[in-house]
């Protein structure tokens, strides 16, 4: 390659990645997020009309929920990649699950984002499911700007959900911008940084709402707004610049301070004043740790890592994607690329866009964003594709389950789809998959974090798979892997009130029946180190039912 064609890529690539955002939502069932996620691609055009969540007659359907079980129950069980284009910038919104039993799941998806939103309902402010995905993003040290929902319905102060946000999650909260009113007194929003009024009226369905921008000493503001509402809110904001914090984005990117919007994404009010203040302050991409050091999204190599594996995504094809988050260089189309964990060669010759279920081929991808590649069986979450030198990102690691049952199959001429679905919805990380040492029991033991996870499961080998299944219950409800192996279980001999099954990397995992039994064990054996994350798997190939 010629010095001029090198510089001239660098530069294209520069150029990319500062236009690139990528980010995932994060919050509590119920708090809005498929409404805002819909909202989000309507301004930034990618949608022409909103769909309700739960789609009624000729309601359309959301964009982003494909699975037949997600359209029944109208929530988010699985997470999709959504990227648009919006002032110049290329987003990518990292849709993740909506329930409470896909914690895993979203897991996952937040290893692949840069920013995080945290949305949260003004009536009930921090709900459990929030804080849990915030310790994640706090461990990832994921910038996370938080978005106040529903405020066209009753809620709480205003002043009383910032002071929930600093005391519960030791983060400091800075509002960018302070809402006028709230419920059906809800008028619009002053942005504390120019000072700029943005008054909203009632959208038509599914539409954009309409603004009127106003200086907060226009005198026509008086006869647009209630002069009590808009005192209180200017008596508040006093409040809020006394108290001394200021708006620092390199405390934002080191995610110890919020900044905070208000607003309804069901009516539309301040979704587009969020989506302009997110792109100004968010992060760009990031350089991702690698095994021997972080990797700079500038390094002119391309590389990448698989986060989520999806089967059946159009039943049509039975086809089964892997997620990819390309972390440096630029991808292409028809590129041959090193597979870390084989060190096989693979050529990339369908790579799609995925936007929903609704995908088109792509031409090329820079750092930020997420590319779909047909999976023939090749990949596990946490594999490393690369160009050049050698690059390995760190793994994905999984969590303790807390359900266990068998999964039986009650029709042995079935046996053939039966394994072939256990193990892709395995490959994808839909369940955990955990097999008796007993080798006559040949049945899985599906393990995951929730019961909905196991439903998912039974309703996708059916209608996927035409496999009609039974699960019958463990009475256990810990987990825990065993650090030094099957040696180190060797060692301790004939251990009780426990189960010891095997998990599809051949790894011993001790099941207890609840904490106390875990405790005894602990104080019998304390020499038994016992982890409830899976070690991260590197090289190794996993066992098939």
């Amino acid at each position: 390659m010629s010095t001029d064609s090198a510089l001239q890529d660098g530069r294209e690539l520069l150029d990319a990645v500062a236009r690139r955002r990528n980010f995932a939502i994060i919050s509590h069932p119920d708090a809005g997020k498929t409404t805002l996620t819909e909202k989000l691609l309507l301004y930034g055009g990618a949608i022409q009309q909103a769909g309700a969540v739960k789609a009624r007659g000729e309601q359309r359907k959301v964009t982003s929920d494909w699975m037949e079980l997600e359209k029944q129950r109208g929530i988010s069980i699985t997470s999709t990649v959504l990227q648009f284009d919006y002032t110049g910038n290329t987003i990518n919104l990292l849709d993740t699950p909506g329930h409470q039993d896909f914690s895993e799941d979203t897991y996952r998806t937040l290893a692949a984002a840069d920013n995080a939103v945290m949305l949260e309902d003004a009536a009930k402010g921090l709900e459990p499911q929030t804080r849990k995905l915030f310790e994640v993003c706090r461990m990832r040290e994921i910038p996370i700007f938080t978005f106040i929902n529903k405020m066209d319905r009753p809620g709480r102060e205003p002043l009383a959900l910032l002071d929930e946000i600093e005391s519960e999650l030791e983060l400091t909260p800075w509002a960018v911008n302070w809402p006028i009113g709230s419920g059906e007194q809800f008028r619009g929003v002053i942005d504390r940084r120019s000072h700029e009024v943005i008054l909203f009226s009632r959208a038509e369905r599914g539409r954009q709402s309409e603004e009127r921008h106003l200086s907060l000493d226009d005198p026509e503001l008086k006869e647009l707004v209630e002069p009590e509402l808009l005192e209180q809110a200017v008596e508040e904001m006093e409040l809020l610049d006394a108290a001394g914090a200021e708006l620092d984005l390199e405390l934002v990117h080191a995610g110890e301070l919020t900044p905070v919007f208000f607003g309804s994404a069901m009516t539309n009010f301040g979704v587009r004043p969020f989506l302009n203040a997110f792109l100004e302050m968010a992060q760009k991409p990031v350089a991702r740790q690698g095994q021997d050091g972080p990797v700079d999204p500038l390094r002119p190599d391309f590389s990448g890592f698989v986060f989520k594996l999806q089967a059946n995504m159009d039943p049509r094809h039975r086809d089964r994607v892997a997620f990819v988050r390309v972390c440096s260089g630029r991808f292409e189309k028809d590129m041959t690329v090193r597979h870390a964990r084989t060190g096989k060669a693979i050529r990339l010759s369908r790579p799609q866009k995925l936007f929903g279920q609704d995908r088109e081929v792509v031409e090329d991808a820079f750092p930020g964003d997420v590319i779909g590649l047909n999976n023939p069986g090749m990949f596990s979450i946490g594999d490393t594709l690369y160009t050049g030198t050698k690059v390995e990102y760190e793994g994905i690691p999984c969590f303790s389950p807390e359900i266990f049952s068998w999964l039986r199959n009650p029709n042995p001429s079935a046996f053939k789809n039966f394994r072939k679905g256990v193990n892709e919805l395995r490959e994808e990380g839909a369940v955990q998959i955990l097999y008796d040492n007993d080798e006559s029991k040949r049945d899985p033991i599906l393990a995951a974090v929730g019961q909905l996870q196991l439903e998912v499961v039974q309703h996708r080998l059916q209608n996927e798979y035409g496999v009609e299944t039974r699960l019958e219950p463990l009475g256990y409800q810990v987990a825990r892997w065993v650090t030094g192996g099957w040696p180190s279980l060797e060692k301790v001999g004939r251990i009780f009130n426990c189960k010891t099954v095997r998990d599809a990397w051949n790894r011993p995992v001790l099941l207890f029946k609840n904490d106390w039994n875990l405790n005894q064990l602990h104080e019998e054996h304390p020499d038994l180190e016992l982890n409830a994350v899976a070690p991260v798997v590197s090289g190794v190939e996993p066992i098939s039912l």
